[in-house]
């Protein structure tokens, strides 16, 4: 289905592809350079969900991140693949390491949420 884009809708997916990384609705706020309130991000976020252009990842300390989708191509980024969360700077990225697994038969899978916590690269640095 083709959306009306909007400048609110631009300027969620300005903030999150300059970030190249994924980013909660509260430092996609503190990013943005138009007047948002939460509910009309989030609503952008989850739109964008629902298209493929954005995927959520849900982070073990409870809180939605959301990244572009770069699944459109399967070499750069598996469809089902790990992301890290570095708890010194707070941020999470996709990793390029497919996820790999089994379900007993008659399960069906829906979706996959694997995070990494740890420090980052550039923080270790």
């Amino acid at each position: 289905m083709k959306r009306r884009n909007t400048v609110t809708k631009e300027a969620v997916l300005s903030v999150l592809n300059t970030s190249g990384k994924a980013m909660s609705q509260q430092a996609i706020e503190k990013e943005i350079g138009v007047d948002i309130n939460r509910a009309t991000i989030y609503r952008v976020l989850n739109r964008y969900c629902d298209d493929g252009i954005v995927h959520k990842i849900i982070a073990d300390d409870g809180r939605q991140y959301f990244a572009i989708c770069i699944k459109c191509d399967e070499k750069k980024q598996p469809l089902h693949h790990f992301h890290f969360r570095c708890t010194q700077c707070e941020t999470i990225e996709c990793l390029p390491v497919p996820v790999t697994f089994s379900l007993p038969k008659s399960y069906t899978l829906e979706g996959v949420n694997c995070v990494l916590t740890g420090v980052c690269k550039d923080c270790a640095k």
